[in-house]
């Protein structure tokens, strides 16, 4: 299967009772002055707040509240600390993720089902840094705000169980709400989910322009030039085959009459290869949810969206991937194995339980299936059959790549490395990702802090895999891509202009550990990993703050010659804060360079991916 989902930190285990659960009342905030925050440990406050339950409590489901203003004017943000530098290119980062959770009307969905919200800070050297925010004008957001004041949830989504909106019987599960992550190529601003078309903006007001129906004008142009490779299969019983043909002719008018989804659905997350100046995106089937066998079409585009190249092919696997890579040679699909849930099936159909319950994880084996699919006509030649993975020797739920290349190893032999984050089977948990409880409407943060979980969550890795000229695997090897960072670790980065070639530096969301109730998530530090010796250093936000993605803006000159930008979310003073590091200061005290502060009323919540756009 090829269905996906966010997989930010998207993990839980299962508790016995813990204090948190029950909902402690809101505690009152009172300000304070603190010191500047420095790379290495978390700077101390002057008046320390302490880390009770109830703060940690809502300082996690704070950083989910809905923000239903927009800000279509642009507004020009407060340097609060330090200054822009000198070097820093005019260009706009764009953040995606939810703005909206609870309507008027009792329900209250998952993060993942959050309407989409794009944020948009624009970097101007005579002008400073303005901010504006606006809602993704989705098919599913015009139905359910409507022309009122007042939002009612109409559909379920995923990952929701609505209790003030129809539940049994609803069969709009398909809640393509456009945030998850953001693109700016060929002269288009796109907003994109895991299960629909992107939506595209207008770059300069954020105003929805609509659907971008980018598979469709990938199909007509592949038909107009004839360039698409055949599908590769691999031979199975052929009753097995007749079977699964059955079940998908049986299944697609069901999945697209009733329930709304399209035949083949995008991934939200894209690759961008900067020495053919491509942008790479994957689709999948509708039915490969529900059959083991998943559907894979590879598209590349060129800089103004014409295609380049597309390649399909079907895996005899139950799958499930959110993120993936590529090299020179190969599209590479990091398999996370599932299978269906016949019970969770007929509760999710009846409205009393997330549709994503119909699914559950397949830990069978102990090992990755790690598949290697032929992008060039080089890898299409060896004649190795491609559907067979190279098996990892590391059971790991994948979740995000930060960067994979290829090395000749001579005589024809390959050597494929991926920096990328993975966490246990035993922590990912499909309808409690994000401690989400449709029930007391509120956030459980002890689903993503369990006492023994830090060996379970997302963690760095790094993966090794020789090829001989064949294609046959040699070996493969998965190891730490840190000795010295041992913590939670997710969203990792790069300077973009290294993607798909050695590179020396990886920029990671982490967790220091010092919130004894919150050790795990929501992150608070930025961490810099040398993956040439494994060494590491840091930048972390002092007192109740937590920060986003990394995002690298390079500036020219070495690998590490840049800044990194990101928000830190200043929970517990209802603020948020946009940080820019210089990148090759983290782990000193001079790491932060500047800091700007959105007005108060502006706050937002908790974004997903973002994308930096050189002007």
């Amino acid at each position: 299967m090829a269905v996906c989902t966010m997989a930010t930190m998207h993990a839980a285990v299962h508790h016995h009772h813990h204090p948190l659960l029950h909902v402690p009342p809101l505690p009152r905030y009172r300000s304070r002055v603190v010191v500047r925050g420095t790379a290495g440990t978390t700077a101390a406050a002057v008046t320390s707040e302490p880390d009770t339950f109830s703060n940690a409590f809502w300082d996690y489901n704070l950083l989910f509240r809905s923000q239903r203003t927009e800000t279509p004017d642009p507004v020009q943000l407060r340097v609060v600390e330090g200054a822009i530098p000198a070097d820093f290119p005019a260009g706009t980062y764009y953040l995606a993720g939810p703005g909206m959770f609870s309507d008027d009307h009792g329900s209250i969905v998952h993060p993942l089902d959050g309407h989409g919200y794009l944020r948009s800070f624009r970097f101007h050297p005579d002008h400073g840094v303005h901010y504006s925010a606006r809602y993704v004008e989705t098919a599913a957001k015009s139905e359910e705000k409507g022309d009122g004041a007042s939002w009612k949830f109409t559909h379920r989504g995923p990952f929701s169980v609505l209790q003030g909106g129809h539940r049994v019987g609803n069969v709009k599960v398909m809640k393509n709400v456009a945030n998850t992550s953001v693109l700016w190529w060929g002269g288009r601003l796109l907003c994109l989910w895991e299960g629909g078309m992107p939506y595209e903006l207008d770059p300069n007001t954020l105003e929805t322009i609509g659907p971008f129906d980018l598979l469709g004008l990938a199909d007509e142009a592949a038909a107009a030039q004839g360039r698409v490779a055949g599908r590769q299969r691999q031979r199975r019983p052929w009753l097995v085959e007749a079977g699964l043909d059955v079940a998908t002719r049986l299944l697609r008018p069901i999945l697209s009459g009733v329930f709304s989804m399209p035949p083949k659905r995008l991934l939200a997350h894209y690759k961008v290869d900067p020495k053919r100046n491509r942008l790479l995106m994957v689709a999948c089937n509708a039915e490969d949810m529900l059959l083991p066998r998943a559907n894979f079409t590879f598209y590349e585009f060129d800089a103004g969206f014409g295609l380049v190249q597309k390649r399909e092919f079907v895996l005899p696997a139950h799958l499930m991937i959110h993120d993936w890579a590529f090299t020179d040679s190969h599209y590479v699909v990091l398999g996370n194995r599932i299978k269906l849930d016949i019970p969770g099936s007929a509760l999710a159909m009846t409205g009393i339980y997330p549709m994503i319950g119909a699914l559950q994880l397949d830990p069978s084996k102990e090992t990755t299936p790690i598949y290697l699919l032929p992008r060039s006509t080089e890898a299409v030649a060896s004649g190795r059959d491609w559907t067979v993975p190279v098996e990892a020797p590391a059971q790991m739920w994948s979740m995000h790549v930060g960067n994979a290349f290829q090395e000749d190893l001579g005589r024809g032999g390959l050597n494929i490395r991926l920096h990328m984050s993975a966490c246990s089977y035993e922590w990912f948990h499909f309808h409690r990702m994000f401690g989400y409880n449709w029930k007391n409407k509120k956030l459980d943060p002890t689903f993503m802090n369990a006492p023994k979980g830090k060996e379970l969550l997302p963690r760095l890795v790094q993966v090794a895999i020789e090829l001989d000229k064949r294609g046959s695997c040699r070996r493969c090897s998965v190891k730490r891509m840190s000795y010295q960072w041992n913590k939670p670790a997710d969203f990792p980065a790069i300077n973009p202009k290294y993607a798909n070639k050695r590179s020396r530096f990886i920029y990671t969301g982490g967790a220091s550990g010092s919130r004894k109730l919150l050790p795990y998530f929501p992150f608070d530090s930025v961490v810099k990993v040398d993956v040439s010796d494994g060494t590491s250093r840091r930048w972390s936000c002092e007192g109740r703050k937590f920060v986003g993605e990394p995002v690298f803006i390079p500036t020219g000159g070495g690998e590490d010659h840049g800044y990194v930008i990101l928000v830190e979310y200043a929970v517990s003073e209802d603020r948020c804060n946009l940080v820019v590091l210089d990148a090759r200061k983290i782990g000193k005290k001079s790491a932060l360079v500047a800091k700007l502060q959105v007005p108060k009323h502006l706050t937002f919540p908790m974004g997903f991916h973002g994308f930096w756009a050189d002007e």
